[in-house]
């Protein structure tokens, strides 16, 4: 009985400290992201464009593939390199907000691989709204 009890007293700490672990790596990774990834998807009323900008500080990026979703013709375009600006023409701010629109970055990285990279575009005097970062 009591190696039964010592069993599963022993499985559940190791679960904990697994969980533990896990959570650990994930926001070190998410803060080596946002060190290394620099993005932000500005929209410019005045011109009517989004310029969206990207920069790798550790200069390991391969290639990146941008995405807009969310528009009537899909934008999508492929980089090379660890640092590009961009310009998509947009008449106005979409009916429902600028979070139906999110831009989407998938980068192949030397040294973390593929990363996945999420954000939202919004106007100048605005703060930059969050950025998901996934290993891909």
């Amino acid at each position: 009985m009591a190696k039964k009890i010592l069993s599963v007293v022993s499985i559940i700490v190791v679960s904990i400290l697994g969980a533990i672990f896990f959570l650990e790596s994930t926001s070190i990774d998410r803060e080596l992201y946002a060190n290394t990834f620099i993005v932000d998807a500005i929209y410019l009323e005045e011109e009517g464009i989004v310029e969206i900008s990207f920069l790798d500080n550790s200069g390991k990026t391969q290639s990146v593939i941008l995405e807009i979703l969310g528009m009537a013709e899909s934008f999508q375009k492929n980089y090379a390199g660890s640092k590009f600006t961009e310009e998509v023409p947009f008449s106005s701010v979409p009916q429902y907000g600028w979070k139906t629109n999110p831009v989407t970055f998938v980068v192949k990285h030397e040294e973390f691989g593929k990363v996945g990279i999420k954000t939202e575009i919004h106007a100048p005097d605005e703060s930059s709204p969050p950025i998901i970062f996934s290993k891909l």
